[in-house]
């Protein structure tokens, strides 16, 4: 998040400054912004119902979300070696990570007044920011352990999974068995994973990198707008994370304004989003199967309109409970 100049060396071998600024890092951190903004707007149009409910939490969208994630994330943890490697300077250390952790503060104290169903407790920058305290554990070590960490952490939400960890003050950890809601999660686990790839990448690669950049001639770039604007957004990533989904919302929320979305039919708009809900609980049932008998339910037992209208509290409410229970049971079944 913060700007990052070629003045501290980032490989096993150490590199002499060359007090240029990569163009590279500046080019892929711009160019995650500008893909985070498009995931992002999309998400606006499902949130104000110009795209169908689900689409930003499935398939090809959800597939494009965690290529972002994980973008952030290795070049955070490529950052972290070009600032605090082979010395770490502890007081810029402090520094970048109390704007990061402070800005994740303010990004749950927003969403918690905005979402309170789905509040944002540990998203990318909530990751980031912890992910880098323990990068710097791994700042001293052969690039090799970064690696095969990595991969550890990648893998350890298939394996470790455990009850233990579906308290509420643990899921920051990622191995609950039960997914909270919220609408970014970004847990340590398996996220640390990318962090770490891109320190070890860092601490392999960056010094040949910088010497085969000084090696070669300086090319004119003017009248290159598009790397000119990436390389804007790159410097000033942290404030155009925070500002640029109020902006966009607003943007959004204008049109509708102007040009209202068409509604779906309520009934379509249940099994949509039950659906998508289902899907991102990792469940053992059929998700298609699963909704469409609680909306046979609902329907039977007069509850779907009272439900639509959200007068009722399907976390607490009985009836719910009993209507999953026994759908879960005849999907199982296959009645």
């Amino acid at each position: 998040m913060s700007d990052i100049h070629v003045t501290a060396p980032a490989a096993e071998t150490p590199a002499k400054p060359t007090g240029r600024r990569l163009a590279f890092i500046d080019v892929a951190r711009g160019a995650a912004l500008l893909a985070m903004a498009t995931y992002h707007f999309v998400w606006d149009l499902e949130f104000f119902g110009y795209v169908a409910a689900g689409t930003a939490g499935t398939g090809g969208w959800k597939i494009f979300a965690r290529l972002i994630a994980s973008s952030f994330l290795f070049l955070a943890g490529y950052s972290l070696v070009l600032g605090q490697w082979p010395t770490i300077r502890i007081d810029a250390f402090l520094r970048r990570f109390a704007k990061i952790a402070g800005a994740a503060a303010l990004i749950t104290i927003a969403t918690y007044f905005a979402f309170p169903d789905t509040f944002i407790f540990f998203g990318i920058l909530h990751a980031i920011a912890a992910a880098s305290l323990v990068g710097l554990i791994f700042l001293r070590l052969p690039a090799v352990v970064s690696f095969v960490a990595a991969a550890a952490a990648i893998a350890a939400p298939f394996y470790l999974r455990s009850p233990i960890f579906d308290a509420p003050w643990l899921w920051w950890v990622g191995l609950s068995e039960t997914l909270p809601r919220s609408n970014d999660y970004v847990p340590l686990l398996p996220w640390l994973g990318p962090f770490l790839l891109g320190l070890g990448t860092a601490k392999l690669f960056h010094a040949r990198l910088v010497s085969a950049l000084a090696s070669r001639p300086s090319t004119d770039r003017k009248g290159r707008l598009w790397m000119t604007a990436l390389v804007f957004g790159s410097r000033h990533s942290l404030a155009i994370y925070l500002i640029h989904q109020p902006v966009l919302i607003g943007l959004v929320y204008l049109f509708s304004l102007i040009s209202p979305p068409t509604l779906p039919d309520p009934k379509e708009a249940y099994r949509s989003n039950c659906v998508a809900a289902c899907n991102q609980g990792n469940p053992a049932v059929p998700c298609d199967s699963f909704c469409g008998c609680t909306l046979d339910r609902l329907v039977e037992q007069n509850l779907f309109d009272s439900l639509n209208r959200g007068e009722i509290n399907v976390s607490t409410d009985e009836r719910i409970a009993r209507i999953a229970q026994q759908c879960t049971m005849n999907v199982q079944s296959g009645d």
